[in-house]
């Protein structure tokens, strides 16, 4: 080959081409090369495309809102339904190798819908975790000596019930800190923190994780360790989705409980005092004994008050009439009974047993809905909760309003020990939520939402306005994708309501697993950029942060370099 066919202009720009491009993920899918590709390692009978005759059930199998199974709906490419990690890893890997994203789905509950679909037409596939749902509980080994801890051992794509089965067959004297609905895959439940009625004793389900298994955005399996420190904790209560890479497992410590506790319900209507009730719950119930949780249920014109005492009734008798005498509690309010079967009793009702607890569907799920969440901080006035219930709660297409109080344990954890930052300072979370059946739009639903949320805002928290994460909306904001990278500044409109300060340190995790970007979805965490990364990396590096250079900030720094030096060239008449 002549010297001059390979003069230096050429290769600079070759260079380029290569350095440069090396940044990119693939904007073009290859969506028959990954089918391919997977094939080769996930059995033909795990594999779901749009052409095969299983394809819509299997994709609605976990759809929670029937919202999102329209003929608009942008639908996978594909659903891998994985029952090994191995079939998890190829997905990743031909995913990344063919320029197609991956959408995580455990249990479905996703309020967006994010686990199964796009909201922006793109080509995507979805991993179904239901397959992976062992539950390995350990009571602790004499070998690791008196008062071992006990843990349990739960894969993504397993149901709070299945855990809570599984824990409660082991030992009437275990529980685990997580919601109240059965049907939640525990993947997406951790890893956005996961509250239920043990949280003011016993804090968040994330709280409790002490080691993981994941699949990054090379295809490894690494665990708590292998994956650092601050990745580690990213994931626990981070957001679902698959931010940061796909959680096969979880190993979480248990909790011990008494072998009774006390559940009771109460109803107020407004004629009944239901204001005032509400009112004064706002202050009583955030400062009660942490073992005694009391929520709300707004609906129409009334409030029911349900709660779970971890003791017996003749314990909690006393605390309530020294408390909120406005109950007028006696022993008929009273419903003793182990904390496994206090699950089914609360959230499906008398004469549910802990059989039903196993049960992958809900009623619900022939619904659509629409949802989002407030954390309060100061009490709301009385004329206010007059105003609420005269005006919102009045109208035929209402929702209703679920109030959680916090306190307690909540109270004792810092900010930042969790991504989940609502702790310290909160009186309680509300969750507003509307139903309609498959036959309407939702239109009049979701402007009492809207209509509602708006009301809502001088009264609740400011400077953010905090949201909690497992109750996604994308209302709150949506990501902006730069040079095919979400961008981090745009990321902050949602992600600092759902995170506040620790959305900062959750991008900085991201971009140490996964710089390019490839686990993304519409409120996925987006990598930190690199001048902010540096601004961040100046302030915190003397508290013994590592300052870690991504190969690709490399790369690209190369790479503007050619394309300078053949500008120089272009331009200057530099020889070769």
């Amino acid at each position: 080959m002549p010297r001059s066919s390979m003069a230096p202009s050429r290769i600079m720009a070759l260079l380029a081409m290569l350095l440069v491009s090396r940044l990119f993920f693939c904007s073009q899918a290859s969506s028959h090369g990954f089918l391919e590709c997977v094939t080769t390692s996930v059995p033909g009978q795990l594999l779901f495309t749009r052409s095969s005759p299983s394809f819509a059930s299997v994709l609605a199998s976990s759809v929670r809102n029937r919202r999102f199974l329209t003929q608009s709906t942008v639908r996978p490419l594909c659903v891998v339904t994985a029952t090994s990690a191995s079939h998890v890893q190829a997905a990743v890997v031909c995913g990344r190798r063919h320029g197609v994203r991956l959408r995580v789905r455990s249990g479905g509950h996703d309020y967006e819908g994010l686990s199964f679909r796009s909201a922006c037409p793109e080509t995507f596939a979805v991993i179904d975790l239901a397959g992976l749902r062992a539950v390995r509980v350990s009571l602790g080994s004499p070998l690791e000596g008196a008062g071992a801890p006990a843990t349990a051992w739960v894969d993504s794509g397993a149901t709070l019930g299945e855990l809570y089965y599984g824990i409660g067959k082991a030992s009437d004297r275990l529980a685990f800190p997580a919601g109240l609905c059965p049907t939640v895959g525990v993947g997406g439940h951790l890893s956005g923190g996961g509250f239920g009625m043990l949280l003011r004793k016993h804090g968040l389900a994330a709280d409790h994780v002490v080691d993981a298994t994941m699949v990054d955005a090379e295809g490894r399996i690494l665990d708590g360790d292998a994956m650092g420190r601050d990745v580690f904790w990213a994931i626990r209560g981070g957001g679902g989705g698959g931010s940061f890479g796909i959680v096969l497992s979880w190993r979480v410590m248990l909790v011990a409980v008494p072998p009774k506790v006390t559940a009771f319900t109460v109803h107020k209507s407004v004629e009944q005092g239901a204001v005032d009730m509400l009112t004064k719950w706002q202050e009583v119930a955030p400062a009660l004994p942490d073992d005694l949780f009391v929520r709300v249920l707004v609906q129409r014109q009334v409030a029911k008050f349900q709660a779970l005492y971890l003791g017996t009734c003749d314990a909690l008798l006393p605390v309530m009439r020294r408390r909120f005498p406005e109950f007028g509690m006696n022993r008929t309010h009273c419903k003793e009974m182990t904390w496994l079967q206090s699950v089914p009793y609360i959230y499906l009702g008398i004469g549910a047993t802990v059989e039903d607890i196993l049960n992958r569907t809900d009623p619900v799920d022939a619904t659509s809905s629409k949802a989002t969440s407030d954390y309060v901080r100061h009490a709301i006035a009385r004329d206010v909760w007059e105003e609420i219930f005269a005006t919102w709660f009045a109208r035929p297409d209402a929702g209703l309003m679920i109030l959680d109080p916090y306190g307690g344990n909540m109270a004792r954890v810092p900010e930042a020990a969790t991504p989940f930052p609502h702790r310290a300072g909160v009186l309680y979370n509300i969750q507003y939520m509307n139903f309609w059946t498959a036959a309407g739009d939702g239109a009049a639903q979701t402007a009492w939402i809207r209509g509602v949320y708006a009301f809502m805002e001088p009264h609740v928290s400011k400077n953010p306005r905090e949201a909690y994460v497992n109750y996604r909306d994308l209302d709150l904001g949506a990501n902006v994708v730069v040079g095919n990278v979400t961008s981090y500044e745009a990321g902050k409109v949602w992600g600092e309501k759902y995170y506040k300060d620790n959305f900062r340190r959750l991008a900085m995790a991201k971009r140490q697993i996964d710089p390019d970007d490839y686990f993304r979805n519409e409120q996925s965490i987006p990598p930190l950029d690199a001048h902010e990364q540096r601004l961040i990396m100046r302030d915190v590096a003397p508290r013994g942060y590592a300052n870690p250079v991504s190969m690709n900030h490399f790369y690209y720094i190369l790479g503007c370099v050619c394309i300078f030096l053949m500008y120089i060239q272009r331009n200057y008449g530099l020889k070769s």
